[in-house]
């Protein structure tokens, strides 16, 4: 089963179920997929809804750090119960040790040694990453390798 078909399911599941927040989110997840396949009409396989899924991600956790500048605890409710629900269709969140050990690997790939190298490097680590760590914490990651 293929993920978008997976998240349809869940739909109606949550349906069923009468989980008013779940089915909102996933319908949320649902709107973002078409909009992106009606943009470019293409069909998106599972490779393109998780780059769909690791944006939505990326948006919540933006927004939960302004809330949280602006104490509005009860929108930052909501943000984490979406962050949460989007999360459980990506694929198992990798380590930093684990993540770590592929940075070491991707700067002796492409031979980096200075900042200057670091799109090489983040070029080769994203397709392995993407969905399964926060690009941003990676980022960080190899400027104080090479920095």
């Amino acid at each position: 089963m293929s993920l978008k078909d997976r998240i349809q399911q869940d739909v109606k599941d949550a349906m069923r179920a009468r989980e008013k927040q779940r089915l909102a989110t996933i319908r949320l997840i649902t709107a973002a997929i078409k909009q992106r396949e009606v943009d470019e009409r293409i069909e998106l396989d599972d490779e393109q809804v998780l780059l769909v899924l690791d944006k939505m991600c990326k948006q919540r956790r933006e927004s939960i750090s302004q809330f949280e500048k602006a104490s509005r605890d009860d929108l930052i409710a909501q943000e984490v119960s979406e962050l949460d629900i989007i999360q459980g269709y990506l694929p198992e969140q990798l380590g930093d040790d684990e993540i770590a050990a592929l940075i070491e690997a991707a700067m002796a790939d492409t031979g980096a040694s200075s900042i200057k190298d670091m799109g090489k490097v983040m070029g080769q680590l994203k397709p392995k990453l993407q969905g399964r760590a926060d690009m941003g914490a990676v980022s960080a990651m190899i400027k104080a390798r090479l920095g």
